[in-house]
Formats: structure tokens, sequence, C-alpha cells
């Protein structure tokens, strides 16, 4: 026994000996020119590195100053810089035959960057992309059995920790966003074969994103094209620090996700749920106060870079709206072509998230009943949307503001109580054609029924900063006193008792949080020019109806 033991003692005192000699026996810095080589061919990018050590005990290999160049279509810098790398490698054939087997790689502080072109291209579609540069020369080929054609190499485990990447897009206004504490978890690589893997990092102003799948094999001819199916996690994404929207387009908002995506290195899938906060869609709007729910299903192809939203349910409270149809990110800025569809939304649900889209009531003003429905096409650019289509409101209540007493302090509408009525309007109905685009908004064919004053009819237009110009006329119901010369002025201008054109007109001028109510007295004359035109014979009625309205034009005076 005790000379089993001394033995022992001696054979592990001699693999001491050697593990601490071998460092000094075998210079790895002669695998330099082949661990270059081949993850240039294996890459499709020329990659450089520094100092190798090795270690026995550990069985590893460490590389110092690891540089992997981008594709040159889009930056002469680095695609991925790591101080340091250590690399798992087979010890037997490496001290017995001088081959170097890589067992595993880890990437400890990487430093990578990710590039979009205009075209909607990534940096990284090229890698492990054949080419010239890569190509091994002819009349120097790495001694046999050194070099792997790439769909021989193959990483059992890859690791990379603690990682930066750089996001971001390529040209004059290309802008970058850093995603910091990227983890990466792989084993089995190829290009052969399916492979696990996890992946998280923090995003911009402190949120997280996490997948957890499959990915592979490896596309060798385009990175981007590899087969995927994961589940992807986000918490607290800032969509306008993500690095991936143009600030122009005025899109912003705070997300949280869970969803599934899949690819088959053609076509991919997605679907899944997303909550959003503080949620702005225009240039000109203010962040909403209440969340935005978005349950979706897309398909998309990935070398036409264009897809389609097949559900998109987005849900505001109670109110629910339906987006579906095409868009296409293969260009600079991505476009739709979709349509967004609501039948009976409550709009009190709505309206703290009115100032989002752009939308401004009156000061104090808030829409507290009724049921909206529309129908909308939106199309072009992200930044440039115009959106068309009718809007109908029925049953509607806007709270602290008072159509009536705007228009009865005017005089022109001598009859409908000045101050009086009360604070709130109530809506019979509400419709107009809308047509929006980032000049602003312009609603034709606007019909709005207010029992306590009649109908109003015209075209508003809104600039992008809210400024107004409307073009109204009120038809009065004969239900009120000011019915009466509404009556007699439309005997006037020649139109019949139902007449629109013999209403009363007036503008709205100032800014949507404070409209400037005025009577339009061009209008009023040329109309009434025009029917006295047209109805010699029936001066007596005119006469009547001109002195009264010419009585309240002469009087008129501006509310706001």
């Amino acid at each position: 026994m005790k000379k089993i033991l001394i033995i022992v003692g001696i054979v592990v005192a001699v693999l001491i000996v050697i593990a601490i000699a071998l460092p000094f026996v075998i210079d790895v810095n002669h695998f330099k020119p082949t661990l270059e080589t081949d993850l240039t061919n294996a890459l499709g990018r020329k990659v450089v590195v520094g100092k190798i050590s090795l270690s026995i005990l550990s069985g590893g290999v460490t590389v110092d100053d690891v540089v992997i160049a981008d594709d040159p279509a889009f930056s002469q810098s680095a695609f991925l810089q790591a101080k340091q790398l250590t690399a798992g490698v087979n010890l037997l054939p490496l001290i017995f035959s001088k081959k170097l087997q890589v067992r595993s790689f880890t990437v400890e502080e990487p430093q990578v960057s990710l590039l979009r072109s205009p075209q909607g291209t990534w940096n990284y579609s090229s890698l492990g992309k054949a080419s010239s540069s890569s190509a091994k020369p002819a009349s120097a080929p790495p001694p046999s059995g050194t070099s792997a054609p790439p769909s021989e190499f193959s990483v059992d485990k890859l690791t990379v920790s603690n990682g930066t990447v750089v996001v971001g897009t390529v040209g004059a206004h290309g802008k970058t966003q850093t995603y910091q504490n990227v983890d990466l978890d792989a084993s089995d690589l190829s290009y052969t074969s399916q492979f696990p893997f996890e992946f998280s990092a923090k995003t911009p102003r402190g949120g997280t994103i996490t997948l957890d799948g499959k990915a592979g094999p490896i596309n060798s001819q385009d990175t981007s094209l590899t087969p995927l199916d994961a589940k992807v996690t986000v918490h607290n994404l800032d969509l306008a620090a993500t690095g991936l929207i143009d600030p122009s387009s005025g899109l912003a908002g705070v997300i949280d996700f869970s969803g599934h995506v899949s690819s088959d290195g053609h076509q991919a899938s997605s679907d899944g749920t997303v909550q959003a906060n503080k949620v702005k869609l225009v240039a000109g709007g203010r962040p909403s106060t209440v969340p935005l729910d978005v349950n979706y299903a897309t398909a998309y192809d990935l070398k036409g870079q264009s897809g389609t939203l097949k559900k998109g349910d987005i849900r505001i409270g109670k109110a629910t709206a339906h987006l579906n149809g095409p868009y296409d990110l293969a260009g600079s800025t991505t476009t739709v072509r979709m349509k967004m569809t609501g039948q009976s939304m409550p709009v009190a649900d709505l309206d703290d998230f009115l100032p989002a889209a752009g939308v401004t009531l009156p000061s104090g003003a808030s829409l507290q009943s009724g049921n909206l429905d529309l129908n909308l096409s939106i199309s072009g650019p992200v930044d440039k949307l115009v959106i068309v289509g009718p809007v109908n409101l029925a049953n509607g209540k806007l709270a602290g503001f008072s159509l009536k007493q705007k228009l009865g302090a005017l005089s022109s509408f001598t009859g409908l109580g000045g101050g009086g009525g009360g604070s709130d309007t109530e809506i019979q109905k509400l419709s107009a054609d809308l047509h929006q685009d980032p000049s602003g908004t312009q609603a034709n064919n606007l019909v709005l029924v207010v029992p306590a004053i009649g109908t109003v009819t015209g075209t508003a237009n809104v600039s992008a900063n809210g400024q107004l110009n409307c073009k109204m006329v009120a038809q009065l119901s004969g239900s009120n006193p000011a019915g009466a010369l509404t009556t007699g002025l439309s005997t006037f201008t020649g139109g019949g008792k139902n007449s629109q054109s013999g209403g009363i007109p007036f503008t709205i001028s100032g800014t949507t949080s404070n409209p400037v109510f005025l009577p339009d007295v061009k209008g009023m004359a040329g109309s009434m020019a025009k029917g006295a035109l047209g109805n010699a014979g029936s001066a007596g009625n005119a006469g009547q109806a001109a002195q009264g309205a010419l009585s309240g034009i002469l009087g008129k005076k501006k509310t706001q």
C-alpha cells in the first residue's frame, strides 16, 4: 500500500511538472496564423489576434486583443473588439499532433457594432459568407489538417459576458444607441445543425430584453437568414432610445412585451402582447397618460424585408380598434399601407389618449360619453403618415365646453342665450371625412348636430402646431328663438327651410386649446347678395330677414 501511494505521488508530481513546463515547451503562438485563418475563413471577415497563452490545467488558450473587421460596405472600424478571448482546446491533439481543435469560446467584455444601411441590410448579414478577402492564398496554403471550411467549423460552447453592443444606422443622419450588460450562452454551434441559446441585454434607459430558444443551422451566405425559434421578453423598453426609430417620426413610448418569434430562414412569424405607456404617435403629440395594449400576429419575408400585420387588436380601456395590412422595412424608413377600424368605441376611455395622436381639446374640456366609429386608411412612411377616412361620433358629451355659449355671445346668433345653456355640449352626431398628414388635420364634410343649437356644417383645418382655420355654417333649430333668424335668412338667400346654404356662417380661429369664434361677415354678405339677385320677387320677406341679419352683423363681437 505504501508503495502504491509513493507511485501515485510520483505520478502526480510528474503531471504537475509537465503542467508547469508545457507552456514553456509548447509555443502556442505558433498556432496564431492558423487560428486567424480558421476564424477568418469561418466568419468571412478578417480576424486579427494578439498574444496567445496556454493553460494546461484548464485546457484553455487565452487570446489577447481580438479584432473582427466590419463589412467594408458599412464601416472601416471593427465589428467586434475584445481584450481577451479564452478558447477551450483538446489537449492531446495539441500536444502530440500539434493540431488546434477548439472546444469552446469565452469572450469577456466585447464591444460589438450592429449597423443598418438605408436599404435595410445589417452589417452582420455577411458574417460567415465566403469572400475574396478571406480566401487562403494559393501560394501559401495552411498546414494540412489545420484549416477547415465553414461547413466543418463548429464550437461546442460559446459564452459572451458583459458585452457592449452599439446599434444604429449608417448615412448622413445615422444615429446609434448603446446596449450594456450583453450576455450570450450558446452550445453546439455549427453551419449544419440547430443549437440552443440564451441572450440577455440591458437596453438604453434601464430596460431589459431576453431571448431563449434555438437557432441554426447558421446560414453561411447571410447570417440574418439563420433559422430561429425563440421566446422574447422585454421590460421597460424606451422606443425613442432604441436607435431603430427616426426621432422625426415622433413615435415614442415605454413598452413591455412578451411573445414568440420563429423563422425558417425565408419567412418569419411573430405573435405576442405589448403594453405601452407614455405613448406618443406623432411629432406634435404629448405622451398619453393611459396605457395602450396590443395583441398582434405578423408574417415577414426576410429577403424582401416586407410583411403583413395579420392581427393588431389595439385596446385603450374598453375601446378596441383593429389594425392590419402590409408594411415594408426595405428602405431607409418603414412604410405601411394599413387599415384601422373601430366600432362603438367609448370615447371616455379614449379621452386621455387623444393628446398622443396630436388631438387637443379646448382647455378644461373632456369627452365624457359617446361612441366612436372609424374606418381609416393609413399609408406612407411612418414619419410622414397620411391617414384618411370617415369618423363618426354618436350621443357624445363634451364636458367643460359650451358651444351654445360661444355662439350665443355672437350677435349674429341673437336668441341663443349668450352665457346661458350650461357648461357642456351634448352632441347627437358628429361626422367628418378625416385627412391627416404631417402638415396637420383636415375634416371635410363635417356635420355636427347639437340639440341645443341645431346643425353645424363646414370644413375644419388644424395645423401641425394646433392653429385653427375653420369655416362653418350653423342651421339653428326651430326650437329656439334664433331659429327664426335662420329661417328668414334662408328665404332671403334663396334656400328652402332645410337648405344648408341658408345658415349663419362663422369662423373658428385661434388654437385647439383656445378657440376663437367670429361671425363670417364676408360669407354672410355674399350669401345675402346672391340670394337677393335670385329672389327679387320676395323682397318683403327678404327685407325683413336682411334687416335682422345686418343688425346682428353691425353689432357683432368676438368671443374666446
